[in-house]
């Protein structure tokens, strides 16, 4: 039998701290912007995308997208799915990430986004793994750096579950004898 358990990696002040810090340098990035649109990118970005957009002291608006390629799994499927209804001509845009990982994900949103003529197209994510890291993406403001494992809380899942958490926690499966 098999138990889930989570290590906490980043607590949540540890959390409000770098997500205020965020705010700091993406408000004076964007102080000549006169709207920014800001666009979380669902499901797991929602609570970082809240937080986030209360520590920017520039005008914006929210816009939402979802893309997945987990589906209810811990790892990529290889397939994007991408849905949106946006409008961001000539309009500075912000997308909010929850993690990057292997990057297909965010390569496939940025070519997307990219195709709509947006004025400027920036990536803020709040966990970024570079080791496993597959295909090119910048990410011009970044959380964390995390090893490759897998993560939960603070909006990140694991197949539905430990969003809530206020904290951000390995993930690890272990056996149980019975």
């Amino acid at each position: 039998m098999k138990a889930e358990t989570i290590m906490p990696l980043y607590s949540a002040r540890a959390i409000r701290k770098r997500v205020a810090e965020l705010g700091l340098t993406i408000t004076e990035n964007y102080r000549e912007t006169q709207q920014l649109t800001v666009l979380c990118v669902l499901k797991g970005a929602f609570i970082f995308t809240a937080d986030l957009v209360r520590n920017i002291k520039v005008p914006c608006t929210i816009e939402f997208l979802r893309a997945s390629s987990y589906g209810n799994m811990t790892s990529s499927s290889g397939e994007v799915f991408i849905q949106h209804d946006l409008d961001i001509s000539n309009k500075d845009v912000l997308v909010i990430e929850d993690i990057v990982d292997s990057g297909l994900t965010l390569q496939r949103i940025i070519g997307e986004l990219d195709s709509l003529g947006p004025s400027s197209l920036k990536v803020c994510a709040l966990l970024d793994k570079p080791a496993a890291r597959r295909y090119p993406v910048t990410i011009h403001y970044r959380g964390f750096s995390i090893q490759n494992v897998f993560v939960v809380g603070y909006g990140l899942d694991a197949g539905g579950k430990y969003r809530e958490l206020p904290f951000i926690g390995m993930l690890e499966q272990i056996t149980c004898s019975s």
